[in-house]
């Protein structure tokens, strides 16, 4: 029994000796897992992050639908013409005779733009003011109806002369306004002068509210705009002023530079008597002018063409078939819808 005994005993004693190596295998892992898991830890803490490359700042463009001009909105551009004008108004006229050449929605009654600085002009030279007088500009001129801006700050003191060739050449919005403000009575007896001097030139679709032409309700047709040039060109000082292609004046302390609005002042191809130019939304490119072509004194309308160069295209072609055509300009062209 004793022997038995002893030898169970040392049985168990192996036994548990070989299971020891086994449970310190088991928590030698567990403490090789805990020590791996601190040097990671460690070893992460370490590591810098890596640098990011600064994202551009993405300047979010809002595009908005261009708005309708009134030509749109009255569906003239559906008018078929065989010059295929991009100008959804024209009229070609002989100045002499009076004669039409071309036409096409010829009455229709439209904005005009900034082709109302002419009737502005006029009205100053007729009503006698002196053209070296002093204007200045003021918060009055500033524009509250498109919200375009000036060079010609508050407080600029240019001659009545000068305020006037701006106006003209470069379509000063500030100076035409100014020109208005000065006259006799102030700006609602001259506007009241526009409109009866519309009325004797035989302007019957014409109405004006303010000088500078921002407003869409300065509207005309170019039956009307045509008879306006005609008698605008009988005036040596606008022909001189509406075809300047530079001038200078000083503001302040500075000499400032300023260009006329129309590109084909440059052009060797055209003899320009008088012209002016117009934008505002409602309205479209507009241009009215005087031109030699052919030997004959043209007279030509562009209302409401809707591309930033159109306009000066739609003269092109007009001249083109001109020159090209002189025998067919005694069988006037008509647009049909």
């Amino acid at each position: 029994m004793t022997s038995i005994t002893l030898r169970t005993a040392l049985a168990v004693f192996a036994v548990g000796c070989l299971a020891l190596p086994a449970h310190d295998a088991q928590a030698g892992t567990k403490q090789a897992k805990k020590s791996a898991q601190k040097q990671t830890t460690k070893d992460v803490r370490k590591v810098k992050p890596a640098s990011r490359t600064p994202r551009k700042a993405v300047r979010v463009v809002k595009i908005e639908a261009a708005k309708p001009t009134f030509g749109q909105l009255y569906g003239l551009h559906a008018a078929v013409d065989p010059l295929d004008l991009k100008s959804s108004v024209a009229l070609v006229m002989d100045q002499d005779t009076n004669e039409v050449l071309f036409a096409k929605n010829s009455q229709a009654v439209l904005p005009i733009a900034s082709i109302t600085k002419l009737m502005t002009a006029l009205v100053v030279v007729e009503g006698g003011q002196s053209l070296d007088e002093k204007l200045s500009i003021s918060e009055a001129d500033i524009d509250t109806e498109k919200g375009t801006r000036s060079r010609l700050m508050v407080g600029t003191t240019l001659t009545r002369g000068e305020m006037m060739h701006l106006a003209l050449m470069s379509s000063e919005n500030r100076a035409a306004n100014a020109l208005g403000r000065h006259y006799p009575g102030g700006l609602e007896v001259f506007v009241a002068a526009m409109n009866q001097k519309a009325q004797a030139l035989g302007m019957r679709d014409t109405h004006y509210v303010e000088p500078t032409g921002l407003s869409s309700r300065n509207q005309s047709s170019a039956n009307d705009l045509a008879a306006l040039v005609k008698v605008a060109h009988e005036v040596p000082l606008l022909r001189e002023l509406s075809t300047s292609r530079e001038h200078q004046v000083a503001l302040g302390r500075r000499q400032v530079q300023f260009h006329s609005t129309n590109g084909l002042l440059a052009s060797k191809s055209w003899d320009i008597g008088l012209q002016k130019t117009g934008f505002i939304n409602e309205a479209g490119r507009c241009l009215v002018m005087q031109a030699r072509m052919a030997g004959r004194k043209v007279i030509m309308v562009l209302l409401d063409s809707t591309g930033k160069y159109s306009r000066i295209g739609d003269a092109e072609r007009v001249r083109k078939w001109v020159l090209s055509n002189p025998a067919a300009l005694n069988q006037p062209l008509k647009a049909t819808l």
